[in-house]
């Protein structure tokens, strides 16, 4: 940890009841979990005996799931289909406590699903049933209406892009005018964004972008195989999308965060003791950072409750989301190692 535990915990005691604005693609996680012990006569492929069917938040609503359980307020703007997952969907949130006031109903689009099949811990099939066709232009300029008038009464603003059309031009504009009114911006209200391939021509006036390894060289056309090269295409990023920051996420290799050239770049170590399942873990990294950042954190302290999250969601299986008591417990386990490695 670059921060000590006294730090992480003064931002974590201020988290409470925090207004954030969440707006994104919503997808709903279904998970089968069952037993494999025979494999098919019909095809060479594993019978799956099936124990249990589990309905959980993804996209967006998972980032949200993350705030909730850092314990801020949570408002989300998205699309669901008018099915019986799009209930289910409106469902967990009304249990998690989510406001779904931003929540709109579109006919023409089937409700995001990815099912997964799961035995021993082991994900063996992912069936996805989605739609990734911009919206409607009736329905784009209805949607970002609505977000617009979400906007002033948020104290963060999180964009989780997962390439299902509801991010556009529109919303975009959106953001720009409030930009260009004061009520954007790390001073004001930070706006958050988790990027996808898809929109890429579409970003600008980010506070902080959080692109994987992946993302950010295909986004600046920089291979990143070292820190050099990855304040190399953080940079480059900051110019391309006017963003005040950038928080790349390297997997195995934990996290970076670029600021401005005269600006001193982080790079933070994983904390990750096992990894099950990353699914979700860039959710928790984003809602983490972006919450901290809110409450007048500094990047390194951000960081370090970041990357502390995404080390305990990783260790779980399935799409996970962070909490207060999980990521204290982590800290507190962390400080404890580390005052014994320095008392060597």
């Amino acid at each position: 940890m670059l921060c000590s535990k006294a730090e992480l915990f003064e931002v974590l005691d201020r988290l409470g009841g925090l207004p954030t604005l969440v707006i994104g693609d919503v997808i709903l996680d279904r998970y089968i979990w069952g037993n494999v012990a025979r494999i098919s006569a019909e095809a060479p492929v594993p019978i799956v005996d099936v124990r249990r069917v589990e309905d959980r938040l993804g996209g967006a609503a998972n980032v949200v799931r993350n705030l909730r359980g850092l314990g801020c307020e949570a408002t989300l703007c998205g699309l669901i289909g008018g099915d019986e997952e799009g209930k289910i969907v409106l469902d967990l949130l009304k249990k998690d406590g989510v406001s779904s006031a931003g929540v709109l109903v579109d006919n023409s689009r089937p409700t995001s699903l990815k099912t997964r099949v799961v035995a021993q811990k082991q994900q063996l099939l992912r069936i996805d049933r989605e739609e990734r066709s911009t919206q409607e232009p009736a329905m784009c300029e209805r949607f970002a209406q609505l977000v617009k008038a979400q906007v002033e009464a948020a104290k963060l603003i999180i964009i989780s892009d997962y390439g299902k059309g509801v991010v556009t031009e529109n919303l975009m504009q959106v953001f720009d005018s409030a930009r260009q009114a004061g009520l954007i911006g790390r001073g004001a209200r930070p706006l958050v964004l988790d990027p996808h391939p898809a929109n890429f021509a579409l970003y600008r006036g980010i506070s902080v972008a959080k692109p994987n390894r992946r993302e950010a060289e295909q986004a600046s056309g920089i291979e990143i195989s070292s820190r050099e090269t990855a304040l190399e295409a953080g940079l480059a990023l900051i110019k391309k999308w006017n963003s005040d920051m950038l928080l790349i996420s390297l997997g195995e290799d934990g996290l970076a965060v670029v600021g401005s050239k005269d600006t001193k770049p982080l790079f933070l170590p994983t904390v990750a003791q096992e990894v099950f399942d990353v699914s979700g873990a860039g959710d928790t990294v984003t809602a983490v950072f972006g919450a901290a950042l809110a409450m007048g954190a500094s990047p390194a302290v951000a960081g370090d409750l970041a990357n502390i999250s995404a080390g305990v969601v990783v260790a779980e299986v399935g799409t996970a989301s962070i909490s207060q008591k999980k990521l204290r417990q982590s800290i507190e386990r962390l400080a404890g190692h580390q005052h014994v490695a320095e008392a060597h």
